[in-house]
């Protein structure tokens, strides 16, 4: 599937109970390229309208306020891509699998989330930017983490603090220290310098020793 065909039935998804029609899928994916770009406050509606080929009353007539439009691409991001992802893909294949080391866990929630970013990039980019100024995304969010994720990380943290291998933190510690360590490397790379010449499997390997070497015991 290519990735102009992914948005699309990203955006069909958010639409369940009439078949979206071909302005509509114009209006967002112009959306989305202007929000990605440029942010949600500095995208006004006759820019949009522009980009889509539409008229900015076509806009009006599908979508009250700018805000229900943001929702109108976030809302199948959450509800379609990361809850089905957190739940199948990334809550199974990530915290359900029989780790040898807390090492190896790491290395796999790495590589899973690095390769979520990259495929969905744009809709990551308005999600993130818009996360703090609208508090029913976070909401959503904070939801979705708690539901299928937050359990089954903490049981692979105290399981390896119990075999010794990680030091005595709160579970909840290592846990926000091991995903902002995990988001920063992502954040860097996809969004605040992604025009460098990245050697990506030495930065996740470097990102990985360092969050092992913060949390591998003392030796006495």
């Amino acid at each position: 599937m290519t990735e102009q065909e992914l948005l699309r039935e990203l955006l069909q998804a958010g639409d369940e109970q009439e078949k979206m029609s071909e302005k509509k899928v114009k209006i967002l994916e112009a959306a989305i390229e202007m929000f990605s770009e440029k942010g949600y406050a500095a995208t006004s509606t006759s820019e949009i309208a522009r980009k889509a080929g539409v008229a900015e009353g076509t806009i009006f007539r599908h979508y009250k306020t700018k805000k229900d439009l943001l929702m109108a691409i976030v809302t199948p991001v959450l509800t379609r891509v990361v809850a089905p992802f957190l739940a199948r893909d990334f809550a199974q294949k990530v915290f359900e699998d029989d780790y040898q080391s807390y090492e190896n866990f790491i290395r796999a929630l790495i590589r899973n989330r690095f390769d979520f970013v990259k495929k969905h990039l744009p809709m990551i980019k308005i999600f993130l930017q818009e996360l703090a100024f609208h508090p029913e995304i976070k909401e959503q969010y904070r939801h979705i983490f708690v539901e299928h994720v937050y359990d089954k990380f903490r049981k692979i943290v105290s399981h390896f603090q119990q075999k010794g291998e990680i030091i005595e933190l709160p579970p909840e510690t290592v846990i926000r220290m091991t995903i902002t360590t995990i988001v920063g490397y992502l954040i860097t790379r996809f969004l605040v310098l992604p025009e460098r010449d990245w050697d990506d499997d030495v930065e996740i390997e470097h990102t990985i020793q360092f969050l092992m070497h913060g949390l591998s015991r003392r030796k006495e």
